[in-house]
């Protein structure tokens, strides 16, 4: 079949592919993985906070600006209460199975990835549970580093700001690098992610597609439900005290949809890919035949030259 082009042909190819794979059924069984990691890599974030030396209260709340507010409360109450005892030592007993259990949340994710390549997991499962873990542990230093980066870039531009005497439009130019940090950091993650995670062999510009919209589309989705939460939303009055882990688990699943999306983009950019230069294959093998079959056009230039001498 011709394969077929253009941004409408793309999109019916992604709709389809949507459609194939049931994106919203695996959004939903992801959505439940995440919530089950969730919390155990908050609490995985808190104890490397204690490391950085930084009042985690502070950090704790840049990290929780990305919840709605309803939801927020609630993430900080469960997060407080059960690292209020904690020792903090990053390789207890307590924090490996912290991490293993957050690293779950990966391994649902990974199993969706390899869904929309068609690819069935062939690795080992220990080798694929050692990706999970170190993708977990990853996502924490780059959380973490992103978060410090909010905290003390606030810091470092005011000292900049007094000492070398910068034009007044330098804490406006500041603020946007330091907020231009954590959004290259979400790229970076979700490209390596995209690109290392599913049983297939890709390259890295099949996957900076989807990391670009899962980055955008991640950031855009939160601003939006957050702002439609918190003025229009009425979760506490029809749920009453579980209106903040419903409006968690809303923004969980919206989550999980985006993420599922990037990874079908990179799927459908890659089957698109690949159906072109099968096509552009088949296309050359069949250019030696002439459609009219004419026996002048099969003869050599040196035999067509000869047999015009003889006429003549």
């Amino acid at each position: 079949m011709k394969p077929s082009t253009g941004k409408l042909d793309f999109a019916r190819d992604l709709y389809a592919r949507f459609r194939a794979d049931d994106v919203t059924s695996l959004g939903a069984q992801l959505t439940y993985y995440l919530l089950l990691a969730f919390f155990p890599f908050l609490i995985f974030l808190v104890s490397l906070i204690g490391f950085a030396r930084i009042n985690p209260d502070e950090l704790m709340a840049d990290l929780l600006l990305a919840l709605p507010a309803a939801s927020g409360e609630v993430v900080r109450g469960v997060v407080t209460e059960v690292t209020a005892d904690r020792n903090g030592a990053l390789l207890s007993i307590g924090m490996l199975g912290t991490i293993w259990a957050a690293s779950n949340g990966v391994n649902a994710m990974i199993k969706a990835l390899n869904k929309a390549y068609d690819e069935d997991e062939t690795r080992p499962f220990w080798k694929v549970r050692a990706m999970s873990v170190a993708a977990t542990l990853a996502l924490g230093v780059v959380v973490l580093s992103s978060m410090l980066t909010l905290v003390m870039g606030k810091y470092v531009g005011e000292y900049l700001f007094r000492k070398l005497r910068y034009p007044e439009a330098f804490p406006w130019l500041w603020d946007t690098v330091k907020f231009a940090v954590p959004l290259a950091a979400m790229f970076l993650s979700f490209l390596l992610f995209y690109r290392m995670m599913p049983n297939r062999k890709l390259s890295w510009r099949g996957a900076i597609p989807g990391s670009i919209f899962a980055t955008a589309g991640w950031v855009v989705s939160s601003l939006l439900f957050s702002f439609y939460v918190n003025q229009f939303g009425n979760y506490a009055k029809t749920y009453g005290s579980l209106g903040g882990i419903i409006v968690l688990l809303v923004w969980l699943y919206w989550s999980s949809i985006i993420l599922l999306l990037g990874g079908e983009i990179n799927a459908t950019v890659h089957f698109r890919r690949e159906s072109r230069i099968g096509a552009e294959k088949d296309r050359r093998l069949r250019r030696p035949t002439d459609d009219r079959g004419t026996v002048e056009d099969k003869v050599p230039p040196e035999s067509s030259r000869s047999r015009a001498s003889n006429i003549v």
